[in-house]
């Protein structure tokens, strides 16, 4: 796991004002802490060879962490705090959130994950938003270089996050 301290700079991701709602729904699709599915893997190894990206993603956010349902270039780290997350930021709002280089971002330029491994510089998260309009989490993808997309490639990312999406609902049902 990422060292999880507290940096004097560095501004942690907010909690949505619907909250209690948005983690009711999270827990009930009983995908927390579960084993790797390939529905979801192929997903995020389909998006990581698409965008060629080294780090791709499905984060699902709990109270104090975001989970990887499904990840492509860390290792065996399954989950970050969520007070680090840039999924914490980026389930904020309905589009794609892109951060084009993270060390001159002034929400992330100081974040561990940006100082130190994995050494994010670019990152781009689709909110997973379900039917019932509760974000739980992204499917993200990330580089160690900044970088840009496209209208094409957001168009990409967000039809992959629909995928997930689809899949997400197909657990509760």
């Amino acid at each position: 796991m990422f060292n999880r301290a507290k940096v004097a700079h560095m501004i942690p991701a907010p909690t949505p004002s619907n909250e209690a709602e948005r983690l009711a729904a999270l827990y009930a699709l009983l995908l927390l802490d579960t084993p790797p599915e390939e529905r979801f893997d192929k997903i995020v190894a389909f998006a990581a060879e698409e965008f060629d990206v080294p780090i791709a993603l499905i984060s699902l956010l709990d109270t104090d962490r975001q989970w990887f349902k499904a990840a492509i270039g860390l290792g065996d780290t399954c989950e970050t705090g969520r007070d680090i997350s840039f999924c914490g930021h980026a389930i904020m709002r309905a589009e794609i959130m892109l951060v084009e280089d993270a060390q001159l971002d002034p929400r992330f330029a100081d974040n561990p994950l940006v100082t130190g491994p994995p050494h994010i510089r670019f990152y781009a998260g689709a909110p997973l938003i379900l039917s019932n309009g509760y974000a739980l989490g992204t499917l993200c993808i990330i580089d160690t270089r900044p970088r840009q997309l496209d209208p094409i490639a957001l168009a990409i990312l967000s039809t992959l996050r629909s995928l997930v999406v689809q899949e997400l609902e197909a657990s509760h049902a």
